[in-house]
């Protein structure tokens, strides 16, 4: 009886501390079995730009982020972004996840990453699939997976099965334009001035007219050659099949790491003509989503680089579905990623645990998308903003995304 009595003390306690989370050696979080979402909360923001500038599908005039912040019955926050294209104001997904997801997710585990993000995306088959609503889902698993992180005191890289790689080289997303056509010597000098702040990879806007954009890369070619910079460019759907094949050969010589979005994504057939035609590797993948559609994607041998966003294809789930298909298809995944420091920190997470597509002793290894476009709250965004540091970004290792979002910041760029 003595020890019966005593066995009864030792679970009672516990208990207790599940309550608290407290966590077993093996890491597991004791609490998880009670662990409920207690609330989701859309936070879109918004700031008019100064300058605006130009991709090849019109004007960013103001810089946006739809943020979703959800919160435990024990009081753990965690804190997801829906990527907000150039041009789509961030109510669109604030909207969907307020009236669409949250009663639906509301009072369960934060836990059943896998299970909620089917039964979200089920749910919403009949008018989703695509778009702003696997945005919205991307955003909300996110905030799921660094509750899960906090929860079981690990980065969210280790609940993906481990670290390939603990820091990244990054490429500079930048050449937008701020008049029109006509501006290849200011894209030049923009070169100059990345390749001076230590990158070594960059990728030019494209997509404003065949003779510009032949004019704008043969000046900023022949202004690199030779300083060690890997160039990439992004049409971001501008052309159509025939346009495209005259763009990438007057290109062919200048060593492309990738030629991306050449066609516009519903147009596989295009994209498998130019995988087959053109001697650089074919990249896209930013608006594709989900496992069906990165299926469909691969399938139809459209591309060499496939490029999921965290916050559109449908968050870390879909990430790991990509991931699998791809390696099963010798597709290399490079993610993409043009949002705030929230989407930029759950990218380097999915990048850490990214395995190398072809395996061999010097593999080619992803990079790291960043934008250097005006963005004005992005850095402030965070406590610790992503830096780079000697040409290399590093990995973080707290726990969930490894991130703090200032309060102030939310509130300052509300809606």
């Amino acid at each position: 009886h003595i020890r019966h009595g005593r066995m009864v003390t030792l679970l009672f306690s516990r208990h207790r501390s599940a309550a608290r989370h407290e966590t077993t050696p093996s890491g597991e979080p004791r609490g998880a079995i009670v662990m409920k979402i207690e609330s989701v909360t859309a936070h879109p923001l918004r700031t008019e730009l100064e300058t605006p500038f130009a991709f090849s599908q019109g004007w960013v005039r103001a810089r946006c982020a739809t943020l979703v912040e959800i919160r435990t019955n024990d009081g753990l926050v965690g804190w997801g972004e829906a990527f907000c294209q150039g041009l789509e104001a961030p109510e669109i997904s604030a909207t969907i996840i307020r009236d669409c997801f949250a009663w639906m997710i509301t009072g369960q585990s934060p836990l059943d990453t896998e299970r909620l993000w089917f039964e979200m995306y089920n749910r919403s088959r009949d008018f989703g699939r695509k778009g702003s609503v696997m945005a919205a889902i991307s955003a909300i698993d996110t905030a799921l997976w660094d509750i899960a992180g906090k929860a079981y005191g690990r980065p969210v890289w280790q609940l993906l099965g481990g670290a390939f790689r603990r820091e990244v080289k990054p490429y500079a997303t930048g050449f937008y334009r701020v008049t029109g056509q006509g501006e290849a010597a200011r894209l030049v000098e923009e070169a100059h001035m990345h390749r001076e702040r230590g990158f070594r990879f960059m990728k030019v806007k494209i997509g404003f007219g065949v003779e510009d954009d032949i004019e704008v890369m043969n000046a900023i070619h022949a202004a690199m050659e030779g300083s060690g910079v890997t160039l990439m460019v992004d049409a971001n759907h501008a052309y159509g099949r025939a346009e495209a094949v005259y763009l990438g050969e007057a290109m062919a010589d200048m060593g492309l790491r990738w030629f991306e979005e050449p066609v516009v994504p519903e147009d596989l057939e295009s994209y498998a003509h130019l995988r087959g035609r053109l001697p650089m590797a074919i990249a896209g993948g930013e608006n594709e989503h989900g496992l069906y559609g990165f299926n469909a994607l691969f399938r139809a041998g459209a591309v060499d680089i496939a490029q999921p966003d965290i916050g559109s294809c449908g968050g870390i789930p879909s990430m790991r579905h990509i991931m699998a298909l791809a390696q099963a298809s010798g597709i290399e995944v490079n993610p993409h990623v043009w949002g705030s420091s929230v989407a930029q920190a759950a990218s380097l997470q999915v990048i850490a645990a990214l395995p190398d597509a072809h395996h061999a002793l010097f593999a080619r290894q992803p990079i790291l998308e960043y934008d250097q476009s005006a963005h004005p709250f992005r850095n402030d965004l965070t406590t610790r903003p992503m830096t780079m540091k000697e040409g290399r970004v590093a990995i973080p290792d707290a726990p969930g995304l490894g991130i703090e979002v200032r309060r102030d910041t939310v509130e300052a760029y509300r809606i």
